[in-house]
């Protein structure tokens, strides 16, 4: 059985799976006005199309997977979902990022339930700021419930910060203070274009290089990228128990180090965050004799994934937000 490769040399063990597009921030550069649930949309993925959707890619050679959404913890079977996939024995590792608003209440379940890592979304540890980015005030709720799950023994806890300009690019020295006695990661992430944010985009796309610029500047290095790592790379301090990392969408070669595949929570394959074909998959998840077929459906759309996105000329693919797809 052909494994998870494409005809540029690239593996793909890392799978981000969307549990729902729903969310309850307001992101600026993303959901500025809410959710809007359209009427006549097919329903989420049930549980035994996840299960199979799951085992499908664990035979081909998935082994880490992140729950996205939307904000996968609106979903009322979100400790049953991870339960299934620690139930997989090819699953290594089971991520999943959040804005962090039920962390303190539900961060316990979802550990016991087999999550071993865990991204928080906090664009700014200014409680006004932070506030004007996502349109709601909970930054002293969220910052507790990651003390929280730090002391759970995730494998992992990152915070993830979109940087905008004019909004949050100045505040380096307020997480510098924030890592200096954490071991936590904080993960920069350049503003990305999509289907409905151009104007957004145009205001506060500041370049993620210069970031990094400052951060070696600074003393800060680069670190070796694991496999199955996500696309940031990451710096280290002797002087800080923290880390940073940047994702730099933009930059040249981006996407030749690619080793991730999403599957939406209508179950649609995307070969790329900003591809513009779905493979549905849904229709081969419906029994348990369909799984060499899903196998194979699976490993010959990798065939047409192409080299890089269009990012720089402007192309969003089917992206029309990044809760549509979990980024």
């Amino acid at each position: 059985m052909a494994m998870l490769a494409d005809r540029f040399g690239r593996s793909f063990p890392y799978l981000r799976l969307s549990l729902l597009e729903a969310c309850n921030f307001r992101c600026g550069y993303c959901l500025p006005d809410g959710h809007h649930a359209a009427h006549g949309q097919p329903s989420l993925l049930s549980l035994p199309e996840i299960e199979r959707l799951l085992r499908a890619f664990a035979a081909l050679g998935m082994r880490k997977l992140r729950l996205t959404g939307g904000e996968p913890t609106l979903r009322k079977d979100l400790v049953d979902v991870i339960a299934l996939a620690a139930s997989v024995p090819e699953i290594e590792k089971i991520a999943m990022t959040t804005n962090g608003v039920l962390l303190r209440r539900q961060v316990r379940d979802w550990r016991a339930a087999g999550l071993t890592a865990l991204n928080v979304s906090v664009d700014s540890l200014d409680r006004e700021r932070f506030a004007a980015i996502t349109g709601h005030d909970r930054l002293d709720d969220i910052l507790a419930g990651v003390e929280d799950a730090l002391g759970l023994g995730f494998d992992a806890v990152k915070l993830n910060a979109v940087l905008l300009r004019g909004l949050n690019d100045e505040q380096l020295p307020a997480w510098l203070d924030y890592l200096r006695e954490r071991d936590i990661a904080i993960r920069f992430i350049e503003l990305m274009q999509t289907g409905d944010n151009r104007d957004y985009f145009e205001r506060h796309h500041v370049r993620a290089e210069a970031l990094q610029s400052q951060l070696e500047a600074a003393g800060w290095r680069a670190q070796p990228r694991a496999a199955d790592a996500g696309p940031a790379i990451e710096y280290a301090h002797p002087d800080y128990a923290g880390r940073i990392g940047v994702i730099a969408p933009y930059a040249r070669d981006f996407c030749a180090s690619c080793n991730r595949l999403r599957v939406t929570a209508k179950g649609d394959l995307r070969l790329c965050l900003f591809g513009e074909i779905g493979i549905p998959l849904r229709p081969l998840l419906q029994d348990d004799s369909q799984h060499e077929l899903l196998c194979a459906t699976i490993s010959r759309q990798l065939g047409i994934k192409r080299d890089a996105h269009r990012l720089h000329q402007g192309q969003t693919g089917l992206v029309p937000h990044l809760a549509s797809i979990g980024g």
